[in-house]
């Protein structure tokens, strides 16, 4: 079996996430025009990555202008069951479909890093919330579980999300893989040139085709007037360059890396090379040895209030 794979490289409207939304759909409009049938967009790409901002957090102190600022980035973000993520799976069943979209993903006082998987049948058929924020990130992000690594079914194989930095934690690959994951999908922000051989690696590791999605953000992009940003004002600083790639399970690069400009990236992918490249490589298979190693993942939600009705005797 065949398909066409799109990445997008585009760039979030930070804090105008109406705007963000209806970019999202004119990109998946064009992705299907190009006969794209998975789409996949960078992290954080609804609700925004804010490349640069401190939100005026110190060791041992807050500013009001900090909180200010977290306030519109937290009013900026969306929940996986509001409107917009409806918009976006209601394109994605107009065009038919799968599409991995970074969110900012709010639920109560906390914001999460999220992959959300729409399906052509407009619905939403899962989510992973990003495990392990990174550096300062820690501050603005909550700590996603265990419950939300499972991958998604669709007619191509197993599809599921690692998002960033966790793409270097080699236990979450595994449990990936153990999957039997087919359609590895990395939104990043991560532009440097040592990404590629990273996602390079992982597609050699897992036998599995790797799409991996960064922004292309520009200062122009950064509304500078709402909140803090350490990097230079000229509004054509590039602060996010892409380097967006879609890489083979033997490491072969089919598209990309593109940097410095918006892209919409597109391969054809042949799903034999899957079987063909696990003739002498299988991570979790014949080339396992569960007798030496072993992992053990917690599936289970993790709440931090549990109540328990008792029984009156």
């Amino acid at each position: 079996m065949k398909l066409t794979a799109a990445v997008i490289q585009n760039s979030t409207v930070l804090l105008d996430t109406p705007a963000t939304v209806e970019r999202a759909l004119a990109l998946m409009k064009e992705a299907a025009a190009q006969g794209a049938q998975v789409v996949v967009f960078p992290e954080a790409f609804i609700g925004g990555y804010p490349k640069g901002a401190d939100f005026h957090i110190y060791l041992g102190g807050r500013t009001p202008q900090g909180r200010a600022e977290f306030k519109a980035y937290f009013d900026a973000a969306v929940s996986v069951d509001g409107l917009e993520v409806q918009l976006l799976a209601q394109a994605a069943m107009e065009h038919s479909l799968y599409v991995c979209i970074g969110i900012i993903e709010r639920d109560g006082g906390t914001l999460y890093c999220t992959a959300v998987y729409l399906g052509p049948d407009g619905q939403v058929l899962g989510k992973h919330r990003k495990l392990m924020p990174t550096a300062l990130e820690r501050l603005i992000w909550g700590f996603g579980d265990g419950s939300t690594l499972k991958a998604v079914d669709t007619p191509f194989g197993k599809m599921g999300a690692v998002i960033c930095w966790e793409n270097y934690m080699p236990a979450l690959r595994m449990a990936m893989y153990q999957q039997r994951i087919a359609l590895y999908c990395a939104p990043t922000a991560d532009d440097r040139d040592t990404w590629i051989g990273t996602m390079q690696h992982i597609a050699m590791e897992g036998r599995c085709f790797v799409l991996s999605s960064c922004q292309h953000l520009r200062r122009s992009d950064f509304p500078s007037d709402q909140m803090n940003n350490r990097l230079p004002e000229a509004p054509d600083t590039v602060l996010m360059r892409g380097g967006s790639v879609i890489i083979d399970p033997l490491g072969k690069i089919l598209a990309g890396p593109i940097r410095d400009k918006d892209a919409l990236l597109t391969a054809e992918l042949d799903l034999d090379a899957i079987p063909m490249g696990q003739l002498d490589f299988d991570v979790v298979g014949h080339y396992a040895r569960p007798d030496v190693f072993s992992l053990q993942v917690n599936t289970a939600v993790q709440s931090a209030v549990s109540f328990v009705e008792r029984l009156s005797s």
